[in-house]
């Protein structure tokens, strides 16, 4: 993924930078590195492993640790939405 895709994809699940550190076991620094245009000195390539993480994310998936005030926002959003369909 690239980083653009890496912040779409947390920014999608609703995930800070920090919560994202968190659920993907590393630090919120390494996150906003990952992020950031690879031209920079400070930019860090993302292991394939967070690629795999966030692409089951997307698709449903919520480890243990998942932030609980995201749990059930999939519903909400859902529910939403229904709701401008019918007006």
């Amino acid at each position: 993924m690239t980083p653009d895709e890496l912040r779409k994809a947390r920014e999608t699940l609703g995930l800070t930078p920090a919560e994202a550190a968190r659920v993907l076991e590393t630090d919120v620094s390494t996150v906003r590195r990952m992020e950031r245009d690879p031209s920079l000195k400070t930019a860090r390539e993302a292991p394939a492993r967070v690629a795999r993480l966030y692409r089951a994310y997307l698709a449903g998936f919520r480890p243990e640790d998942w932030p609980e005030h995201l749990i059930g926002r999939e519903e909400r959003l859902a529910e939403l939405e229904q709701v401008r369909v019918q007006e």
